[in-house]
């Protein structure tokens, strides 16, 4: 009697699960229709595309890099910023000359910048980089500022100010940092023309410390010591140009972009 109690019981179990799965298969779809959906863009937190003008056409910054070279003098030299639609490529053209690694990395922190400040896409923008002169002496990091600023100019489809020369290197955060060199360079800067000169914040003032020997005879014996004395040097008013402390490229874009 217990047996056929049990037996009766499996089989409404059996029958319930049935019943179940019935129901499951039954809620199922039996065909999945895919919708394309066109002309339809994610605004939140996306960055936005390419200008118009750059997507068939090419855009070309050059800009003016003061640097030092090997003598201590300063030089100017050119750098060239071309923006096209391609796959996200960095380039540099070596084909005279090689860039120093420095350089390469300031190279990729102002893309980084230029990406983050325009909000623009860049994963489908080639960006070739290329020095119209003795690239050796773009040595250091000190073209991060002047780099950052073509770069942004190119990808905006921007024309720069040909009159303002910078000098500064350049953080992920888009800081500008000291540099050194910066008379020789205000010097090349003004030689060349140039009507303002930026440069990193707490530098338009250059301190130098001139030695100073004094000896002293004592018997048979002298006694020599050095002592130096601290020397301001205001470089707008000792090179003769205009020079304007900038602490990130934000602020020195209002000068450069027309």
């Amino acid at each position: 009697m217990i047996d056929m109690k049990k037996q009766l019981t499996v089989i409404v179990l059996i029958a319930i699960g049935l019943a179940i799965v019935g129901v499951g298969i039954s809620n199922f779809p039996t065909e999945t229709k895919i919708t394309s959906v066109q002309n339809t863009s994610i605004q939140t937190g996306t960055k936005s595309q390419l200008p118009s003008q750059l997507q068939s056409v090419s855009k070309t910054i050059t800009i003016n890099i003061p640097a030092v070279d090997d003598q201590g003098n300063g030089v100017i030299t050119k750098l060239k910023v071309q923006a096209l639609s391609g796959e996200g490529r960095t380039l540099v053209n070596v084909d005279n000359l090689l860039f120093w690694v420095d350089t390469q990395f300031s190279i990729r922190t102002a893309k980084e910048v230029a990406e983050n400040i325009t909000q623009i896409d860049l994963s489908n923008v080639d960006l070739i980089y290329d020095i119209e002169t003795n690239a050796s002496v773009i040595e250091g990091e000190s073209a991060g500022a002047a780099l950052a600023i073509a770069t942004l100019a190119a990808i905006q489809n921007k024309t720069v100010n040909q009159s303002v020369i910078i000098t500064g290197t350049i953080n992920p955060n888009g800081d500008i940092g000291p540099i050194g060199g910066v008379i020789a360079k205000a010097k090349a800067a003004k030689d060349v023309g140039a009507a303002l000169f930026l440069v990193p914040e707490g530098q338009s003032i250059q301190v130098n410390y001139i030695p100073e020997r004094k000896c002293e005879k004592v018997g048979p014996i002298t006694y020599c010591k050095t002592d130096y004395k601290q020397e301001a040097i205001d470089i707008s008013k000792d090179i003769g140009i205009d020079v304007i402390e900038v602490s990130d490229i934000q602020e020195a874009l209002k000068y450069f972009i027309e």
